[in-house]
C-alpha cells in the first residue's frame, strides 16, 4: 500500500509539473507561485543529488524526474515572470528579487536538514511548503483575477499528490504534524479546486454561442 501510495504522489505530482510546463508555455506565464516554485526546486535538487549520491529509491528516482521538470518551470518564471509584476519592478529587480527568494529557498531547506537530520527534514519541510504552495495558488487566482496561468488538472492532480502522502506519513506514520498539516492542504486545495471550477463554468456561460 506504501508503495502503491508513493507511486500515486510520483506519477500526480509529475502531471501537475508537465501541466505547468504547458500552460506556463500556453498562457506566457508561470503556473507555479513564486515561492513554492523556489521552495520545490530548492527541495527537489538537495534531495535529488542526495538520492543520485547514494543507493536510489522509488522516491529518489522521481525526485530527480521532478528537479528536472523545476528546471523547466523556472525558465518559464524567468521568461515571463517580470509581465506579472507592477511597472516599477525593472529587469534587474526582478532577478535580484528571484536570486534572493532561491537563495532562501534553499538556506531553509538546508536549516531544515541542520534541525531534524536527513530522513525527517524532507518530510516536515515537504509538508509545510505544500500548505504554503496551497494558499499560494488561492492568492494566485485573486491577484490575476481569474484562472489565466492555471489549470483544474494542475488544481486536481496537486491535491491526490499531497493526499497520498498524508496517508503514507501521516496515518501509517504516525504523525499527527503531517497529518494535521495534510488535511489542511486538502481543505485549501478543494478551495482552490471550486475556485477554477467556478471560473470555468461562468467562463461557459459566458462565451458567445457561434451561428
Amino acid at each position: 500500500m506504501i508503495l502503491f501510495l508513493t507511486v500515486v504522489s510520483g506519477i500526480a505530482w509529475t502531471v501537475v509539473y508537465a501541466d505547468a510546463i504547458r500552460i506556463g508555455f500556453r498562457d506566457r506565464s508561470y503556473a507555479i507561485p513564486a515561492a513554492a516554485l523556489a521552495l520545490n526546486f530548492a527541495w527537489e535538487a538537495i534531495y535529488a543529488s542526495r538520492s543520485a549520491a547514494t543507493a536510489l529509491s522509488v522516491q529518489g528516482v522521481i525526485n530527480i524526474v521532478w528537479a528536472l521538470a523545476d528546471v523547466v518551470i523556472l525558465y518559464t518564471f524567468f521568461r515571463f515572470g517580470r509581465a506579472e509584476l507592477p511597472a516599477w519592478v525593472t529587469r534587474k529587480l526582478f532577478l535580484g528579487w528571484a536570486i534572493l527568494l532561491g537563495a532562501t529557498a534553499f538556506a531553509v531547506q538546508l536549516l531544515f536538514v541542520a534541525e531534524f537530520g536527513w530522513e525527517a527534514a524532507p518530510r516536515y519541510s515537504a509538508f509545510l511548503q505544500n500548505l504554503l504552495m496551497s494558499g499560494l495558488f488561492i492568492a494566485m487566482f485573486i491577484a490575476r483575477g481569474g484562472a489565466r496561468g492555471q489549470s483544474l488538472l494542475i488544481a486536481a492532480a496537486k491535491w491526490i499528490g499531497t493526499l497520498a502522502p498524508t496517508i503514507v506519513f501521516g496515518w501509517f506514520g504516525n504523525s499527527p504534524l503531517i497529518l494535521g498539516v495534510g488535511a489542511l492542504c486538502s481543505l485549501f486545495d478543494l478551495a482552490y479546486i471550486g475556485l477554477l471550477w467556478r471560473a470555468r463554468v461562468a467562463s461557459a456561460v459566458t462565451r458567445p454561442v457561434r451561428s
